[in-house]
């Protein structure tokens, strides 16, 4: 199985909401995300719940926990080597919210648009 590489998605005007985010969480919750991000890029797509779960669409959500409570990291695959990671935020209710995966799928196309331009 091939290692992925991690990449954090960055908008235009070059802001990085992902890096951001975990900016904002304390240093053990940041090692938690390191941790939790060595092994989807180790296991991909293969990764399982409870560490990992598909939302539909193409995009995935990375789960754990932090002292600032539910920390989900949303993702997708780019090709067979890259796993792009979008926003992040603290899980407050049972369902994900649609404003984030919203936010996961225009940044998934903005990508693939930039890319394919490239």
């Amino acid at each position: 199985m091939m290692k992925l590489t991690s990449v954090y998605y960055s908008t235009e005007s070059e802001r990085v909401p992902v890096e951001k985010f975990i900016d904002s969480l304390n240093a053990r919750t940041q090692q938690k995300f390191f941790a939790v991000v060595g092994m989807l890029e180790k296991y991909g797509k293969s990764l399982p719940e409870p560490h990992a779960k598909y939302l539909g669409e193409e995009i995935y959500e990375l789960r754990f926990k932090g002292q600032e409570g539910h920390v989900r990291i949303l993702h997708f695959f780019y090709h067979e080597d890259k796993v792009i990671l979008t926003n992040g935020f603290i899980k407050k209710s049972n369902k994900t919210p649609k404003k984030e995966i919203e936010s996961a799928k225009f940044r998934r196309e903005t990508y693939i648009n930039r890319k394919n331009k490239e």
